[in-house]
This record gives structure tokens, C-alpha cells and sequence, in this order.
């Protein structure tokens, strides 16, 4: 199996605090990759670690089949979670500007940002200063930037924010263009529903530690279902853990918990009389074992 990422042994301090602790995981090439944690559990460190922006204290980082940090830079593209344009500039000229950094002619620069501002929709405002764009419109400009050079491995932090729905339905698409032509895509966000959406597997990490790696698939099964959604003309009362959704009778979800089990709703429906139209246990949703692993790791501290 051939890796866009492989990190080994992992640490970084600052000073005496350890921020990153010996962590390990392997990003597949061609894949989209969940890097998740709360905030200040070292995700943004280990991203900076990983472009050589801060050097490592122990650990081994491989990129794009076994290249080190410098040797892969010109194949990545990053899009940092604080954006940061020259705002008296026009995009035209940052385009053509950040395509040279990243090794580009001049024309090739100008000519697949145009490209990627028309996929945007942003082509008619590429001779505006920055300064006259909206904080969506000036993120959607650092994401083309990111994509001019048509990396191999993209890494996005935080891709997401401020973004209003349609934009990021936009760039949910142009990622997954990327990943057609063969591009890897290692993306951090604390919005979990776009994860499950997008990644097969993912990486969690809090306080520094790597406490969840694998398929999400298989790490949902393995925790089994945690719920049951019942649908009926009405319900019992007396059940504990029960939220009910929005209409009348229609669906309540139990909460598999404090010993309530799937045998005892049957058993109360059918005492009740009530007849069920869906009765579906549930395996929880990658936010229920974010806050789960994320509590029992600071628990455990």
C-alpha cells in the first residue's frame, strides 16, 4: 500500500508542555482523510509539523511515498486555517504571485486560476483588490490558490468556516474532483456531519494523543447500535431516555442507556397496545464517539 502521509512516533513540545505525544497514523494515497480533536488537542501542530513549518522533537514523518517534509512540499497544497491574502492586492496578481511560488510559469498561474475562479464563480471579480471581496468570497480565492498547482496532497484546516451552505457544497465538489484525478485530501474540521459525508477513515486525537484511528465504518460497528427509532401512531410514557422528534405521534429515539434496552421498548410498545410501523436500532454517529472518547481520554488524565 502506497501512503500520501505516514507519521511514526510523533512528538512536539514547546518548552516543558508536550502538545503532540508520540502519535502514529497512515493516510492512504487517493483517499479523504478525517484529522479530527477538540480544540488545543494538537491537530494544527501536527499539520505545521507534517509542512515543515515547525520541526519535530521525535517521530518520522513520509510523505507521498517516503519524500520528506521538503522534498514533497512543491506536490502539496495547504490551506491554513488562519487565511491570511494581501488585501491591497488583486486576485489576478495573487494568482499569478502564489502560481510562481508554487512553481508555475506566469501564464500557467494566471490561466488555472481563472480556471478554478470560473469553477468558483468568482471570475468576475479577479481584477478586485481583496479588500473589496467578502470573507467567503476572499476564502473561496485562498482555496483556488491552494488547488493552482494541482497538488498531490491537499491539507486543509478548518476548510469549511464561515462558509455558507452553497460554497460549501462548491468546494465539497471540487475536492472530490481532485480525488478523482488521484489526489489525496487530509481535511480537519469540528464539523463532524461533513466528516462522516466525506471520509472513510479518520484520525481523533485530544490532549496531544491519538485515541481513535481506523475506518469509520468499522469503529461504528464495533461500538454497536446506541439507540432505536421507533415509529408508531403513539407512544408509552415512562421510558427513560426518550427524545421525540418534530410531528405528532410519528418518531421518538430511546437512548440505549441506564439499562433501557431494545427488548424493554418492544415490551412496553406491546403492553401498550401500540402498534410499530419502523422499530431500527441505530449505531452512533461519529459526533456520539467524538464526545465519548473525547471524555473518557480527559477523564483518564
Amino acid at each position: 500500500m502506497a501512503y500520501a502521509l505516514e507519521i511514526d512516533g510523533l512528538t512536539k513540545r514547546f518548552g516543558n508542555k508536550t502538545v503532540v505525544d508520540a502519535i502514529s497514523f497512515t493516510v492512504d494515497e487517493g483517499e479523504v482523510f478525517g484529522f479530527l480533536g477538540p480544540n488545543g488537542s494538537g491537530k494544527t501542530t501536527t499539520i505545521r509539523v507534517v509542512l515543515d513549518i515547525l520541526k519535530p522533537d521525535a517521530g518520522e514523518i513520509r510523505l507521498l511515498g517516503g519524500l520528506t517534509a521538503r522534498q514533497a512540499m512543491p506536490r502539496v497544497g495547504y490551506l491554513p486555517e488562519e487565511r491570511g491574502l494581501l488585501r491591497k492586492e488583486k486576485v489576478s496578481n495573487i494568482l499569478r504571485y502564489l502560481g510562481r511560488l508554487r512553481g508555475l510559469s506566469k501564464s500557467e498561474a494566471l490561466d488555472r486560476g481563472l480556471e478554478l475562479l470560473h469553477r468558483v464563480g468568482l471570475y468576475e471579480h479577479r481584477d478586485k483588490k481583496v479588500e473589496g471581496l467578502s470573507r467567503g468570497m476572499t476564502q473561496l480565492v485562498q482555496f483556488v490558490v491552494t488547488l493552482i498547482h494541482r497538488p498531490d496532497l491537499i491539507i486543509l484546516d478548518e476548510p469549511f468556516a464561515g462558509l455558507d451552505p452553497i460554497n460549501v457544497q462548491l468546494m465539497k465538489e471540487m475536492l472530490a474532483i481532485e480525488q478523482a484525478r488521484g489526489a489525496t485530501v487530509i481535511f480537519s474540521t469540528h464539523v463532524l456531519s461533513d466528516v462522516e459525508e466525506m471520509c472513510e477513515r479518520v484520525a481523533l486525537i485530544a490532549d496531544g494523543q491519538m485515541i481513535l484511528f481506523g475506518d469509520l465504518a468499522e469503529i461504528k460497528r464495533s461500538r454497536g447500535a446506541n439507540s432505536v427509532v421507533v415509529e408508531a401512531p403513539s407512544h408509552p410514557s415512562g421510558l427513560p431516555g426518550a427524545r421525540r422528534h418534530a410531528g405528532r405521534g410519528g418518531k421518538v429515539e430511546y437512548r440505549l442507556s441506564d439499562g433501557l434496552s431494545p427488548e424493554m421498548i418492544l415490551s412496553a410498545y406491546s403492553s401498550a397496545g401500540i402498534v410499530l410501523s419502523r422499530f431500527e436500532q441505530e449505531l452512533p454517529s461519529l459526533n456520539d464517539i467524538f464526545i465519548e472518547e473525547v471524555s473518557n481520554a480527559r477523564n483518564h488524565i
